[in-house]
């Protein structure tokens, strides 16, 4: 298999190590985000972990990620955090933020889709889903968040078959060691600044790169309708603003699935 990820190429492309990251790549395991939970209470620093292919990959809301050996990205980025959980809510607007700037440098017109969506040409490519996690220690306590990622590099018919939405990918031929020490060399980048400054310095960059700004959507959770309404943008706190018929509403994110409005439905 060609471009087979390897962890010292990595290191050797990207500013990750020398910011102490720790690489670890791997041909298979259940979820790179679980494995990190799981260790997170022994973590002397931040530790990447990449995975040719997940059996059991994640996404929001328990959602199962779909991935190929070879034609996808999906890799977790553990990362201690000075901040609480609670002031962690926009993390996952961040990192949208810091994927999208990165793909858009290499030529790829990514869009954001609130709250955890990469679009390409208005399809899916990727996703995001943070997990956080607070490791104590007598009376100290450290916070650390679990970046998951995937992206979906090549088209892959078999990996696609079981999606139930139609699929976006990259599709040129991209050195995926290359891309990915970009994305983490960015992912370190914003963390600083987001343990710092949180979700501000951000607002204005997800605001632009927003897929559905102005048009119509709809919110619903476990298949129930909770709002219609125009997509107005963010908060401070990361909240959806939506233009409703009722006033504007701040839909924070959760279980709940956003969707654009076809013509008939307006």
């Amino acid at each position: 298999m060609q471009n087979l990820l390897d962890a010292n190429r990595i290191a050797a492309l990207s500013r990750a190590a020398a910011a102490g990251v720790m690489i670890e790549v791997v041909a298979e395991t259940a979820s790179t985000n679980t494995d990190l939970r799981q260790r997170v209470d022994q973590l002397k620093m931040p530790v990447l972990r990449v995975a040719e292919y997940q059996s059991a990959g994640r996404g929001r809301a328990g959602r199962t990620w779909h991935a190929a050996v070879g034609d996808s990205l999906c890799f977790s980025l553990a990362w201690p955090f000075s901040r609480s959980v609670a002031q962690l809510t926009g993390l996952p607007l961040a990192v949208g933020v810091a994927l999208a700037d990165t793909l858009r440098a290499l030529g790829f017109p990514v869009s954001l889709k609130w709250p955890n969506d990469l679009l390409l040409n208005a399809v899916k490519l990727g996703g995001v889903l943070v997990e956080t996690a607070t490791v104590r220690s007598g009376t100290t306590h450290q916070v650390w968040a679990v970046t998951g990622v995937g992206i979906n590099v090549r088209p892959n018919p078999v990996r696609d078959a079981d999606v139930s939405h139609e699929v976006a990918s990259l599709g040129e031929p991209i050195d995926r060691n290359e891309l990915l020490a970009k994305l983490i060399d960015s992912l370190v980048d914003v963390f600083t600044l987001f343990d710092a400054n949180g979700l501000a310095p951000f607002t204005e960059c997800w605001q632009r790169w927003h897929a559905y700004a102005g048009l119509p959507v709809r919110v619903t959770e476990q298949n129930q309708l909770l709002f219609e309404g125009i997509a107005r943008g963010i908060d401070s706190e990361g909240c959806l603003q939506l233009e409703t018929s009722s006033g504007m509403v701040a839909v924070a994110a959760g279980d709940i699935s956003l969707r654009l409005l076809s013509k008939g439905d307006v």
